[in-house]
């Protein structure tokens, strides 16, 4: 009877009471180390996607972690509860880089933490992940640092990469083939490079779009170019 009675506790649905109080505190925490982390991927990450756009999956992803945490933490049967909802729902989202990923698992392991009330110990790791960011980044000679991603795009018949390296290489401070694809019909290259001034970007851009008429040049931001 007593075996029965234990058995039937451990499984019972019903939870401690979270403090309210407690709860609020720690929900603001994770939205404010949330926001962090997203605004720090987007000034040093290095990955191809819109850093900023994709920064700001972040605070949600953790504040839904903390809640789930906290529902679930202190209740065997809402645990596999949530372990059987988990195996229906089934969450795709592309990863191109591996840098990506650890961010994300950075945002989940803020709101594993806090759900689990363990505050000091997940401020503490935050601000070691991101000094070891910063450090990383600023020990970096500030001659090496890219300053725009190009992207490539042209039929593949016309448009071949060693003569995009070529131009690559004699018009900019320096360049790094990061993703190249190509098909029958089309060629895609993306890089990271590095510009003096606006004047040199024009005259590598040029350069390319003499290499097909349908060529297609594209630059985006990373880390700003003086005019």
């Amino acid at each position: 009877m007593n075996k029965e009675q234990t058995l039937l506790e451990l499984l019972s649905s019903h939870s401690g009471q979270v403090p309210v109080r407690l709860f609020i505190i720690n929900l603001l925490l994770c939205a404010l180390m949330a926001h962090i982390l997203g605004r720090a991927y987007a000034k040093f990450g290095n990955t191809l996607s819109n850093r900023d756009q994709f920064g700001r999956n972040f605070l949600p992803l953790a504040m839904t972690t903390m809640l789930i945490i906290t529902i679930v933490k202190s209740s065997l049967a809402l645990s596999l509860g949530l372990v059987g909802a988990l195996s229906i729902i089934r969450f795709r989202a592309a990863i191109k880089e591996p840098e990506e990923l650890s961010y994300l698992f950075l945002a989940i392991s803020i709101g594993l933490g806090l759900g689990a009330e363990q505050t000091l110990i997940t401020a503490i790791a935050l601000a070691a992940v991101l000094a070891v960011i910063l450090v990383r980044h600023f020990l970096k000679p500030s001659d090496d640092h890219p300053n725009l991603y190009l992207t490539v795009t042209g039929p593949s018949k016309t448009v071949r990469l060693p003569a995009i390296l070529e131009i690559l290489k004699a018009n900019t401070r320096g360049s790094a083939l990061k993703r190249f694809d190509e098909t029958p019909d089309l060629i895609e290259a993306c890089f990271q490079t590095r510009f003096e001034n606006s004047h040199q970007l024009h005259t590598c851009s040029q350069k390319l779009r003499d290499l097909a008429p349908d060529i297609k040049v594209s630059f985006l931001e990373q880390g700003g170019l003086a005019a």
